[in-house]
């Protein structure tokens, strides 16, 4: 099943010279320059974004998320039995894990499992998504079940901890509903869709759902997750150069609520179909 979300694009001025990871040819720039963003977006405007769930066979749940270019697979694996630390509590867990592809980027990278160990920005991502998750579920609920998000990275432009998040959900709750309709669980613990965005400055502009070209320049970085209704789980802010201001924050802030409100019915359409 397949769903997709497309907005209106509108010109906002931005200035930056960066490479794309996809093409021979840069982009450049100039600062002060009137242009589109890429794909013509406007500055509160996601990415087209698109879930397509069971898209494995074995995986209790399974999503195909995409933000534009960059591409996720998602699945959701149900275990019986907690880790150790949670033996006799009466209730779940989630954990996560996260990876990339050695070509999902413009360049090869070598499989972490070649070099023999995890890098710290693949543990800092896949704690991230974990506990994004287990804010959506009510884990005494859930029972004495623990339920792995896999998170692979297909392809890289921008946000793949966000889309990670955001493909998860989904993935989490076709899962959870699984256990509900084969009776081991008689009542569902989801609480709510969780989503996430990124959002950040570039050439002094605040911008929703950064694509690489703009990561890569941006002047401030922040990922941002939110329940459906709007309350903060996490908030991960950067300043790469210039130092941002506490209503540079707050309108960082807005802008991601109301990207996430998007994503988060691109979601539940995706559920219902």
């Amino acid at each position: 099943m397949r769903w997709e979300d497309y907005s209106h694009p509108r010109l906002v001025r931005i200035g930056i010279t960066v490479g794309s990871p996809y093409n021979a040819q840069p982009h450049s720039f100039q600062a002060g320059d009137f242009i589109m963003r890429p794909a013509g977006r406007s500055a509160n405007q996601v990415r087209p974004v698109t879930l397509t769930r069971n898209y494995t066979k074995h995986a209790e749940g399974s999503v195909l998320v995409e933000f534009g270019d960059t591409k996720v697979l998602c699945t959701a694996s149900i275990d019986e039995g907690v880790p150790r630390f949670l033996k006799g509590q009466g209730q779940g867990w989630i954990t996560a894990e996260y990876g990339m592809l050695p070509r999902a980027t413009h360049t090869r990278n070598a499989r972490e499992a070649a070099k023999g160990k995890q890098g710290g920005r693949t543990m800092e991502i896949q704690r991230l998504i974990a506990r994004a998750l287990r804010a959506a579920v009510d884990l005494k609920t859930l029972g004495e079940f623990t339920i792995t998000l896999d998170c692979d990275v297909i392809q890289a432009d921008g946000g793949t901890r966000t889309a990670s998040i955001t493909g998860a959900c989904v993935a989490l709750a076709d899962a959870l509903n699984k256990l509900v309709a084969s009776g081991k669980l008689k009542t569902n613990p989801m609480k709510g869709m969780v989503a996430a965005v990124s959002v950040g400055i570039v050439n002094g502009e605040a911008l929703c759902d950064l694509e690489y070209v703009e990561d890569s320049a941006a002047e401030t970085d922040m990922n941002v997750v939110m329940t459906e209704d709007g309350r903060i789980i996490e908030v991960q802010g950067t300043a790469e150069g210039e130092p941002f201001s506490h209503e540079e924050l707050l309108t960082l802030l807005a802008l991601a609520r109301g990207g996430i409100e998007s994503i988060v019915a691109t979601q539940k359409a995706a559920l219902e179909n």
